[in-house]
């Protein structure tokens, strides 16, 4: 059976500000158990478990393929949640992409292929 999906698993800081800066982007968070949060927009899903190192989640991150990706980069401004050297472009490897930073620290590329 061919591989369908892959879920990112991220680490958080804080749980009610990782809920709100989600809850932001336009994803229902569906769970939290113990501190395990999920989180689902459209058809990408987000894991996300609690850590004390702050180093953690400076050190990790996604990667989103997507459609519409001006209409998205548009919405995700207006939340000044862009990452100071994301903005979106054209890539050399045929993506237009841009990045944000979660309240974490996490960095999400989101890409759009050319």
């Amino acid at each position: 059976m061919p591989i369908q999906h892959a879920v990112p698993i991220l680490a958080y800081l804080d749980r009610d500000a990782t809920l709100a800066f989600y809850r932001s982007l336009g994803f229902v968070c569906n769970g939290d158990w113990d501190g395990y949060i999920m989180c689902r927009r459209d058809e990408v899903e987000l894991h996300l478990w609690k850590t004390d190192d702050p180093a953690i989640p400076m050190h990790t991150g996604c990667y989103l393929r997507v459609s519409e990706i001006e209409s998205l980069y548009h919405e995700f401004c207006s939340l000044q949640c862009i990452h100071p050297n994301g903005r979106l472009e054209t890539k050399p490897w045929g993506m237009k992409q841009f990045s944000i930073l979660d309240n974490s620290g996490n960095i999400l590329h989101v890409g759009e292929r050319l």
